[in-house]
């Protein structure tokens, strides 16, 4: 087993041990899931100095084994320029929950068994490079997460799960058709991802592969989500316990994305280029309502969760454009891609903290309600301070990772789709609105925030506030995803130099 199968299976080997120990050693399930996650990350950091220090710019660390022969299909694992930025940010968020969850009592063993078992789940999808080895995955992290929201959700976490699953496991039959489809198309038949883009196996059937390219991003569409196939996501958010909004938002959501870069665009290179600019008009549609309607929100979760929708259209913008200009303009396919896939580290940093911050004050005040709270910047200004990084990041401020993925996907679409990318630049002020509304609403002016005997608003004019400032382990989870965003806002060459080889193979095949 190299050390990329041992990232991947680690969690879930780990999960087992866990469940012969009692269950009453609560704060041990809680510190081995910490120390679980930074065996990982360290040994990610390994992975990715190994690959820059080899100047890769194909897949590295490499298994193929042979696993259903008769069926073509292997365990074929490996990392390249899009996978390994995803497998840091999946390791980065992980430790995060960790110790946001360090405080955790309710069934604790089941639910860092959990989080383990999805942890091997991501990382799985990420590095694999087998269609049916990523279909496993991607099922097996519906099962996951439908199983955190339905046991440690709030009120109505039961509904939303099930919606959830049930949504996203239609998806994911979608997904399984198209990629049987394939598997027909190729001689000799094979699941194997790298196989399948040598062939091209529909590059004589444009019919045929336009309906195999709508099954996929059906499938696709559904976990990214993209309008209208969304409507899962705000009550998944909305229900779902802090750390499952997290991965759910920062991890589960990219999964679609990836697949798009994975396996639509390069096996179905001709089919691509034809339907481009209908990605790019569901992307831009994607922006707009997700913007306009996370406007209309009281409930900060809601809000976040409408903003990912935003934000993923932006991804969406940026391949479909990339598409459209892959023959005219390389350069500004190149950028595009580069700039989705840099949004997609941006968006799991920035709102992945939004999450865990929203998390921190319903454990202030029991409620998600942005009108229940006001001038908490005078009790709680690290809280205040924190919020302000994650919000400016998130609507695109210069100096953080957002501009940077933002700016990459504007400039890289707007000469193949002048019109649609201009109107996503609306998306932004919408955002920027959006979001400095709520920060004002919650930090700044009167002071307010619910009662805890029966969470009804009450004011205060400078009396003093029982509330605490954000507490060591929820610092210690939630800075490092902004110091991370700022990092890649100040100094992106260490990513984008990881990204751009990939983006400039992956505009090569689907402009052959």
């Amino acid at each position: 087993m190299t050390v990329l199968s041992g990232v991947v299976f680690l969690p879930t080997v780990v999960a087992a041990l866990l469940m012969v120990v009692p269950r009453t050693r609560v704060r041990f399930f809680a510190w081995a899931w910490v120390v679980l996650a930074s065996v990982e990350l360290a040994l990610i950091v390994l992975l990715w100095i190994g690959y820059i220090g080899g100047g890769r710019t194909g897949f590295a660390y490499e298994e193929n084994i042979r696993w259903l022969p008769t069926l073509g299909s292997g365990y074929h694992i490996g990392v390249d320029g899009f996978s390994l930025p995803l497998v840091a940010l999946t390791g980065v968020l992980f430790l995060a929950c960790a110790i946001y969850s360090l405080r955790e009592q309710r069934r604790t063993r089941a639910w860092v068994v959990l989080f383990l078992f999805l942890q091997t789940v991501s990382f799985g999808l990420f590095v694999s490079l087998d269609l049916l080895v990523f279909f496993v995955f991607f099922d097996l992290s519906i099962v996951a997460m439908y199983f955190i929201i339905a046991g440690w959700g709030h009120a109505g976490a039961a509904r939303a799960a099930l919606q959830f699953f049930l949504y996203t496991f239609i998806g994911s039959l979608a997904l399984l058709l198209g990629f049987i489809g394939l598997y027909l198309a190729s001689t000799p038949h094979t699941f194997d991802i790298p196989e399948l883009v040598r062939q091209d196996p529909l590059k004589s059937s444009p019919v045929l592969a336009g309906a195999i390219l709508f099954a996929i991003s059906l499938g696709l569409a559904i976990k990214t989500p993209t309008v209208p196939f969304h409507t899962w996501l705000p009550p998944a958010h909305t229900e779902a316990p802090t750390a499952g909004s997290v991965i759910l938002a920062g991890v589960l959501l990219k999964m679609g994305t990836y697949g798009f870069v994975r396996i639509a665009m390069p096996i179905l290179p001709n089919a691509w280029r034809a339907y481009a600019m209908a990605f790019v008009i569901v992307g831009v549609i994607s922006v707009l309502y997700g913007a306009l309607v996370a406007m209309a929100q009281t409930n900060l979760k809601r809000m976040i969760a409408y903003t990912s929708i935003n934000h993923m259209g932006y991804i969406i913008l940026g391949l479909g454009a990339a598409g459209l200009a892959t023959r005219s303009n390389v350069q500004a396919s190149v950028l595009a891609v580069s700039g989705a896939v840099t949004q997609m580290v941006s968006h799991g940093l920035l709102t992945g903290a939004l999450f865990l911050l929203a998390g921190v004050l319903y454990a202030r005040g029991g409620t998600f309600d942005i009108d229940a709270y006001g001038g908490l910047a005078t009790r709680a200004p690290v809280f205040a301070g924190l919020m302000a990084v994650a919000v400016f990041g998130s609507l695109g401020l210069p100096g953080l990772s957002g501009f940077i993925a933002e700016f990459q996907i504007f400039t890289g679409s707007l000469g193949a789709a002048p019109i649609p990318t201009a109107l996503s630049v609306v998306g932004i002020v919408i955002t920027a609105s959006l979001l400095l509304r709520m920060f004002q609403r919650i930090f700044l002016g009167r002071q307010r925030q619910p009662l805890e005997t029966d969470r009804a608003l009450t004011t205060s004019d400078g009396a003093d506030i029982p509330i605490k400032d954000v507490f060591s382990r929820e610092f210690v989870s939630i800075a490092p995803l902004l110091l991370l965003s700022l990092i890649i806002g100040v100094m992106p060459r260490f990513l984008l130099g990881v990204i751009e080889p990939a983006a400039h193979a992956l505009i090569a095949l689907v402009g052959r």
